[in-house]
């Protein structure tokens, strides 16, 4: 809002003061005004809500406000020099991020980092030289311990070199990075003070959709800002954010607002405010925040140990649709259909298959793809889990020990003559042993073209044919007997870049 419209506001104001006193004033027999006692001041927010549907948020904003927090983190960044927006550095939550961004990625406008403009599109000449170019992010976060602990987004202090947390009684500390999670996108820091207001924290799990949520913080720099909305939908699984299950919401989250607390109604923290979806920098109904649970997991290994613990399975996993559950046999499209199996991680040494779709882990239910990673890295490497497991049309339960999360990766490549699958519509041909070395697989079926029911599912040229309905497949004509012997739906596994996936094909 530029010094125009505000001062207009307060225009408005004046003449509206000036309204109300005149008509007093015209009026001598105004009744003298009621008196209401404590009691009923503390009643009328619920009648308030009774009679509109709309809650009173005053009780909780003041109880709890106190503990939300305004950060500036101070940076020195290396920054090439572009022509393009320069972000909202005037406003108070400047650009200081210098990433590169693809414009034809459909995530262009997912602007995790809350700092206005996009990143690495920074104002400036047009000369392409390097230099160091100082820059500050603004942020919030909450206090969780009285004596200092604050909770907020990686991102917002990320590279940082000086951090100031100003509290809402004006005070300002230097605050210590006590460590950061990139991971989950949480981060901890530390004030030196004691006796201070802390958030009191809640549950998530316990939260429904649907349910009024508000958030406290520092939107383009305004202290202490609240918003309100509803929680829209729960464990949203986003692009790169492999281990949050985010709470989505609509409640309006600006450049900001990134590190703030997201409450219920019991004034419980159940997230932190990180990631919104805009195609304007600024609110636009799609809010996300990180799950309290599992920033207080990140929270509490960082100050014990310095470092996030996470568990591995091992495995790559991916959705079901109804067409790849009938190909299973299962009834219900619900669990996390392992696509690939990393040889020698605890899943393999567990004894689990490319096929198999995991539906619990030591009973609780894993109802889509998307929860297996949160609730594998929550378990603590070394410890024991059972895993329930859809295999061969039956439930079967394993017993692994997780292991410590890390990364691996797999590539597959391919060219030459092909021989066509009519009823699948694919023309294929077997792997060389150098391909295979390369890729890290033992059998497969390089596709070279594509048509008819296979182009249809997104089978493409350079796809790797590993199995269909669980069965590998190591060779063309055994490909062809297996197609002709499939019923009108089958569930190809296939490799595709550095991935395995199961795609459902639908045969007629």
């Amino acid at each position: 809002m530029n010094a125009k419209t505000l001062k207009r506001s307060a225009v408005g104001v004046a003449v509206a003061v000036a309204l109300s006193a005149g008509y007093v004033a015209g009026h001598r027999n105004v009744p003298a005004p009621e008196v209401i006692s404590p009691a009923q001041a503390a009643m009328m927010p619920a009648e308030a809500a009774a009679k509109t549907g709309i809650p009173d948020f005053s009780g909780l904003v003041e109880t709890y406000g106190p503990a939300v927090v305004n950060i500036s983190a101070k940076h020195v960044v290396k920054q090439t020099a572009m022509r393009g927006n320069g972000g909202n550095g005037g406003q108070g939550a400047q650009g200081g991020n210098s990433l590169p961004i693809d414009p034809s990625d459909p995530f262009y406008q997912f602007y995790k980092h809350f700092f206005g403009g996009v990143p690495g599109m920074q104002g400036g000449d047009d000369g392409g030289g390097q230099a160091d170019v100082p820059s500050a992010s603004l942020g919030s976060g909450f206090i969780v311990s009285n004596d200092g602990y604050i909770l907020t987004n990686a991102h917002v202090v990320d590279g940082a070199n000086v951090v100031t947390v100003k509290l809402t009684d004006k005070r300002e500390f230097k605050a210590k990075v006590v460590g950061s999670d990139k991971q989950s996108d949480v981060a901890v820091l530390k004030i030196d003070a004691k006796d201070l207001p802390t958030v009191k924290i809640g549950d998530p799990r316990q939260s429904k959709v649907g349910q009024w949520v508000v958030a406290i913080g520092s939107p383009y720099g305004f202290d202490n800002t609240v918003t309100s909305g509803i929680i829209s939908a729960k464990s949203r699984s986003l692009p790169n954010e492999n281990y949050t299950p985010f709470i989505q919401t609509d409640v309006p989250v600006n450049p900001g607002n990134s590190g703030g607390p997201l409450f219920n109604l019991q004034g419980e923290v159940i997230g932190i405010n990180s990631m919104i979806y805009s195609q304007t920098g600024g609110f636009q109904g799609l809010s996300f925040a990180i799950p309290i649970n599992e920033a207080i997991k990140v929270k509490d290994d960082i100050v014990k140990t310095g470092h996030v613990n996470r568990g591995r399975l091992g495995v790559a996993v991916q959705g079901l649709n109804q067409t790849l559950a009938d190909s299973f046999g299962m009834k219900t499209p619900s669990g996390a259909l392992v696509s690939s199996v990393d040889p020698g991680g605890p899943a393999a040494k567990a004894g689990l298959q490319p096929g198999d779709v995991i539906l619990s882990v030591d009973g609780q239910p894993v109802t889509d793809s998307s929860d297996l990673p949160s609730q594998i890295a929550g378990i603590a490497p070394g410890s024991k889990a059972k895993l329930q497991v859809w295999r061969d049309k039956a439930s079967k339960q394993f017993d692994v020990t997780i292991g410590a999360l890390s990364d691996a990766k797999q590539v597959a490549s391919a060219d030459t003559p092909a021989q066509m699958q009519g009823r699948l519509g694919v023309a294929v041909r077997p792997l060389t042993p150098e391909e295979k070395s390369s890729a890290s697989i033992s059998h497969g079926l390089l596709v070279q073209q594509a048509g008819g029911p296979a182009a249809s599912a997104g089978i493409q040229p350079g796809d790797v044919i590993l199995a269909v309905n669980g069965r590998p497949v190591t060779g063309v004509e055994q490909l062809k007997q297996m197609i002709a012997q499939a019923g009108n739906s089958i569930a190809l596994l296939i490799q595709r870049d550095d991935a395995q996936i199961f795609v459902p094909v639908d045969l007629g």
